[in-house]
């Protein structure tokens, strides 16, 4: 018997079931997926699966500060230790139809935003769909296949975007059947994505095939995976000595290891397990077919008929051995089973008798077999179990239904079915045929697929699951911004109290410390130095009972280590508390370990800021403290700067007045305060001796003590550095927000936690990030979810511990406000659009006390950021299924200021035992690469979890269109609000406020411009009836499948020698293709307004900005003479900055918005050629295509090449 594609089953199966619908049962596929409907589930949350995270039944849980309350949940942590086999996965269109046949409950969405549930299921003839129960006649009830023109996924017809209920309907379970010469849709929402998915791909293959599509399929049964199955068995087979015996099978051993080759992640337990357990099942199977078979220890004598009783009979046996015959008798109508089982002499032997009682015969069947000839058969694996528990256990239904989405229906993809896949999707740049097949020739593992340019469905698992598909952009893993800006707008890994590995107070001094920092890409350690024994001076935190550590020490390691993972200039944060005497040893050992790494070149007087990385690579920068200028002695008289004074102190305060620590800061738990009754007091802030041969090796970091930002202002030199204590940041970065951000612009500010963190517990970087602090110091020997924000933070520049600021926090005039809860002035916001489809592999979590692996896994997206940034959602909850369960939920997040936000995966266990933390994985927006990527989880000490991961869809775009350069899977939203201009402040100073006026209609005309052209492409979208994150050339591809006319020839082309790519029917059109061609020229006169206009706009807008900037210096003077006081002066001051800030940010999104019309048109371009819709000719001309050019941005690079 033959087995059908990629399953293993039947294909005749296939076919009987197809002939009756068999009581219109669902198929066990889509019970199972229907039948998930635990808190969080579709069913409860939303119009099919996703829906409001916040909805009744799913607790919200705030990660950004975690509390973990699981108050007020009802259901019980069930644990299951069966091991029956899982429903049969969908890997193939034979799956689908099959499913279709059986049918399914969905529901009809009208435009009076009533929804109907009914029961929809395809016919048995294949030729068309009916549902029931309807009011309609019987006739009208159903809809003919060949009348079907598209079947179309998502939220994407006139009917679901002006229903009521949109926002209550899942993207994901939704899809439409467009049918009939008037293009009519039926709107349809299923329980689950899963369940859509079933439909949209079987009717997509009936639309292509009719009638013949189950012939289609027998004539498909050798499909390439089958056949590379069986290669891969027989060559085991004979690997294992067994010639060509192939019906003799492999050893389970060797069945289990073939399967861990393709799915590593899966467990070899739960391998064996499959196998044993479909052994046990063909054997019973095999003992119900076999009767009157004699046995060696006697006859059983069975009645014809027991009518409710139950026998026991026995049979003697040699060797003292007994037989146990046992019958049950059921109920009248019943059937009476008796067993019995004996060992005679080693040999087991089963008697099995079933009666019916209604008078029919009596079967007796008795088997035997030796113990050790049941262990050898169960031992082996025939070709077909290979192939049904691969087929179950290396099967995800989820990348077989992207697969045909983009085959065309095919059981695999060509190659230009894979250019399609990676220029429209994943953001390939530069795609040939030749670079698909080395694709191809990497990732099929079939020689035939290989040998046919075919990507089957595990070669495109296999390319999926690789790291081309890893979320992370490789761009990023090497060094990639601008590193030749001041040292003051990059923020800078730093580790604060390096020495210490665990707590503040108690905790042990090692030099593995600033090994593990440094490793990690860290460039900002501290030393804390002390006089010690013997002259020689020691590491360790002063007033504390933490251990010491020899300076001499600490400089070998830093030394050995200071540039492993970077050459980008590291600071050694000195505190020096040693005696001259000592401070001699001190200079001796930093120029013999450091030597000429030190940096100390001279001051540059006059300069306003402070070099490059670049200029300063491979230099170590000591900060500390330093003399006066000018100071002709040998040493002198500065202040001493102690933390660990000033957290002895606070402790001794805290204690005598019974405070557990400030507000919204972790205490330092239980014993440690107690203690601090027996030390000695904590003197005040004194003044101490420095050698001045130590001080002149400070020279681009003095220490200086903050006072006021007026203060720093007039004052401060961009050579001084000032620490601030975590509280005294954040009431600063609450209170003076804008001074804050404008002090960072030009000066090195240093944060270190606050002195209650005696647990070493870490303060949230964000919170200071925001506000441009370039060094945010770390306890890096405490992980969890702010040591995970630090590490994503600084891997976004190849990890050398430097990232470029975000451009409004460099700009000299700039507007930003750090507490802002609005859009920024001056910064496109950014819509990123995340589809959690799936997870593989989620182990239990490290601290559960559950028995058993198994796991109700659901997963938070988060986004960190600036406070109009910070946002989470969380899926449904996945009941008992960590090796592959199926989220399908899709979010959008608005994103004000993308330069400074975070992604957060993080997969908590929702039935917990002691731990809930099953993995993270924290990446910046920047690099993140669109398109259907697998994220790869990490544990709580930020190691890699074994092939546990999710599989997700990206896209980031602009939240009236375009998007980021080198990104892509863009596209435009519609506006569905009066359009908004952008406005500009008066200063109360004349002359000024009248070079502003100047700019409003330069601005009006800029944005109508932009937006005109960007609402085009977005109403072009919804008419091609594609999602929200879909560009122009997957809306032209989609439109390509629905404009065939009666003869097959398309009713529309393109005509493509023009610079703008024109839209021509051939023919008459339907009303809905008409809309299409008009919605169409619209955009293309938009976008030529924009390509030919918007140079002369910019130019007067930065004319404009160049104009006020003559004026920035002698503001002040000039509010003043106005008659400004006071407040009114700082005010005029923030207005000009506000209006620079605008001036500067519109001109930018006109520029880019050209650049976004260049790119569109190269979509269509090519979008025309693939889809055979350019007039004059089919296909592509060339053999090499020129590549889809990324968007151009300031500060980004190009688009990545395919590697």
């Amino acid at each position: 018997m033959k087995p059908s594609p990629g399953n293993g089953v039947n294909l005749q199966t296939h076919r009987e079931e197809l002939v009756s619908n068999g009581g219109c049962g669902m198929s066990d596929t889509v019970t199972a997926v229907q039948t998930d409907t635990g808190p969080g589930s579709p069913m409860t949350d939303k119009l099919g699966a996703g829906g409001d995270t916040d909805a009744k039944g799913i607790p919200r849980r705030s990660s950004i500060i975690k509390d973990g309350s699981r108050a007020g949940r009802e259901r019980k942590k069930t644990v299951s230790f069966s091991s029956s086999l899982s429903e049969r996965k969908i890997s193939s269109a034979a799956d689908c139809i099959s499913a279709m046949v059986r049918g399914t409950e969905l529901r009809k969405v009208r435009s009076n935003s009533r929804v109907y549930q009914r029961y929809y299921l395809l016919e048995s003839s294949l030729q068309a769909l009916r549902w029931e129960p309807s009011k309609k006649e019987s006739d009208k009830a159903r809809i003919a296949i060949s009348s079907i023109r598209e079947v179309r996924t998502g939220r994407n017809t006139e009917t679901f975007r002006t229903n009521g209920i949109y926002d209550q309907i899942s993207e994901d379970c939704a899809f439409s059947i467009i049918y009939g010469e008037t293009y009519e849709a039926l709107d349809l929402v299923a329980n689950s994505a899963e369940v859509a998915n079933v439909w949209v791909t079987g009717l997509r293959y009936l639309i292509l095939y009719g009638k013949h599509a189950m012939d289609m399929i027998a004539s498909s049964e050798d499909s390439l995976r089958l056949v590379w199955l069986a290669e891969m068995f027989s060559s085991k087979v004979v690997s294992n000595g067994l010639g060509g015996r192939e019906e003799e099978g492999i050893s389970l051993r060797s069945a289990v290891g073939l399967i861990k080759s393709v799915n590593p992640g899966v467990r070899s337990g739960k391998v064996e397990r499959r196998f044993k357990e479909l052994h046990r099942i063909k054997e019973r199977t095999r003992g119900a077919r076999t009767t009157g078979v004699g046995t060696d220890v006697g006859a059983v004598a069975l009645p014809e008929a027991m009518v409710g009783t139950s026998v026991v009979a026995g049979a003697g046996t040699g060797s003292g051995d007994g037989i146990e015959v046992v019958g049950i008798g059921d109920g009248a109508g019943t059937r009476t089973e008796v067993v019995g089982k004996g060992d005679v002499t080693g040999t087991r032997t089963e008697v099995v008798g079933i009666g019916d009682v209604t008078g029919t015969r009596t079967e007796v069947v008795a088997k035997g077999n030796t113990d050790n000839r049941r262990g050898e058969i169960e031992d082996r694996v025939t070709k077909e179990e290979f192939i049904e528990v691969f087929h179950e256990l290396c099967t995800r239904p989820e990348i077989y239904f992207l697969l045909v989405q983009f085959s065309s229906n095919k059981e695999f993809l060509d190659t230009k079915d894979l250019m399609k896949f990676l220029e429209a999707e994943q953001g390939v740049a530069q795609v040939t045929e030749d670079t698909s097949l080395e694709l191809i020739q990497s990732h099929e593992p079939s020689e035939e697929g290989r040998r046919q340019g075919c990507l089957s469905l595990d070669g495109f698992t296999s390319y999926l699951t690789s790291l081309e598909c890893h979320l992370f952009d490789p761009e990023h893993s090497q060094m990639c911004q601008d590193m030749s800006q001041p040292l003051s707008h990059y923020y800078i890994n730093s580790s604060h109290n390096t020495y210490l590995i665990e707590d503040q107070f108690r905790g042990p001094s090692d030099i593995t410390g600033y090994i593990r920092a440094l490793k990690m890409g860290c460039r900002c350690v501290e030393v804390d130095v002390w006089d010690g024994p013997d002259d020689e001076p020691v590491v360790y935190t002063g007033y504390t009972l933490t251990s010491p550590v020899l300076f001499r020490c600490v400089l070998d390691v830093i030394g050995c280590f200071s540039f492993a993972a970077s050459e980008c200039p590291l600071i050694l944060c000195l505190e020096n508390h040693c005696s001259p005497c000592q401070q001699r040893v001190m200079l001796q050992h930093l120029r013999r370990i450091l030597g000429e790494r030190l940096y100390t070149g001279p001051l540059g007087e006059g300069e306003g800021y402070l070099p490059s990385p670049h200029a300063l690579r491979g230099k170590i920068l000591l900060k500390g403290q330093k003399l006066k200028e000018g100071c002709g002695e040998t040493e002198g008289d500065v202040t001493d700067e102690d933390e660990g004074a000033e957290m002895c102190q606070r402790m001794k305060a805290g204690n005598s007045e019974g405070a557990g620590g400030e507000g919204g800061q972790k205490g330092g738990g239980g014993g440690v305060t107690s203690s601090v009754k027996t030390l000695t007091p904590a003197p005040p802030s004194k003044r101490f001796q420095l050698l001045k041969e130590l001080s002149d090796l400070v020279t681009l970091c003095k220490s200086v003590r903050f006072t006021d930002f007026q203060k720093s202002f007039s004052t401060q030199k961009p050579w001084e550095f000032c620490s601030f204590n975590e509280t005294l940041a954040v009431r600063c970065a609450s209170e003076r927000p804008g001074d804050f951000v404008n002090y960072n612009k030009r000066f090195l500010s240093r944060v270190y936690p606050s002195t209650m963190r005696i647990d070493s517990s870490n303060m949230n970087p964000q919170d200071l990030w925001k506000c441009g602090c370039q060094i945010v110091a770390m306890n890096y020997q405490t992980p969890g979810l702010m040591m995970d924000l630090n590490i994503a933070w600084f891997r976004q520049n190849g990890n050398c511990g430097y990232v470029l600021r975000p451009t409004i926090m460099r700009q000299e005039v700039s507007y930003f406000s750090a507490n802002t809860r609005e859009s920024v002035p001056g910064v496109s916001p950014q819509l990123l659009h995340v589809k959690v489809i799936s997870g593989q592999n989620l182990p239990r979590p490290c601290g559960s006390g559950a028995k058993g692996d198994v796991v109700d896994p659901y997963v938070y997206v988060e986004i960190h950021g600036i406070p109009a940034d910070c946002a989470e959602r969380r899926t449904r909850t996945v009941v008992e299924n960590g090796d592959n369960p199926i989220f399908d939920e899709s979010f959008e997040f608005q994103i004000n200021l993308p330069e400074l936000a975070m992604v957060r995966f993080v997969v908590l266990d929702d039935e917990f035992i002691g731990d809930e933390f099953i993995g993270q994985y924290t990446i910046p927006l920047e690099c993140l690469q669109p398109g259907y990527r697998h994220v790869p989880l990490q544990s709580l000490m930020g190691e890699d979890l074994p092939y546990a991961r999710l599989f997700v869809h990206v896209a980031l775009t602009n939240r009236r269109g375009g998007g980021k350069s080198h990104k892509r899977g863009l596209s435009v939203r519609k506006a569905r609000r009066g359009r908004e201009y952008a406005a500009l402040r008066d200063l109360g100073v004349k002359a000024l406020d009248d070079v502003f006026k100047m700019a409003a209609p330069s601005l009006k005309e800029a944005t109508d411009m932009r937006e005109n052209m960007q609402n085009s492409v977005a109403v072009f979208r919804d008419l091609c009836g594609v999602s929200a994150v879909a560009n122009l050339m997957q809306c032209v591809l989609a439109l390509g499948t629905r404009v065939s006319g009666a003869d097959g020839a398309p009713l529309l082309l393109f005509e493509l020698k023009e610079q703008y790519p024109s839209m021509e029917s051939q023919g008459p059109l339907p009303d809905v293709l008409r809309r299409v061609v008009s919605t169409y020229e619209m955009m293309i006169q938009a976008s030529r307004a924009v390509m030919e206009l918007s140079d002369g706009v910019y130019d007067r807008i930065l004319q404009i900005q160049t104009t006020a900037m003559e004026f920035h210096e002698k503001l002040k003077p000039m509010a003043v003479k106005e008659g400004l006081k006071g407040r009114k002066v700082t005010r005029a001051v923030e207005s000009f900055s506000w209006n620079i800030t605008i001036l500067k940010g519109q001109a930018d999104l006109l520029k880019r918005a050209k650049t976004e019309v260049q790119e569109n048109i190269k979509q269509v371009h090519y979008a025309a050629l693939t889809s055979n819709l350019s007039k004059g000719g089919t296909g592509e001309t060339t053999h090499t295509r020129r590549s889809l050019d990324a968007l151009p941005m300031s500060g980004t690079a190009p688009a990545r090449s395919f590697p």
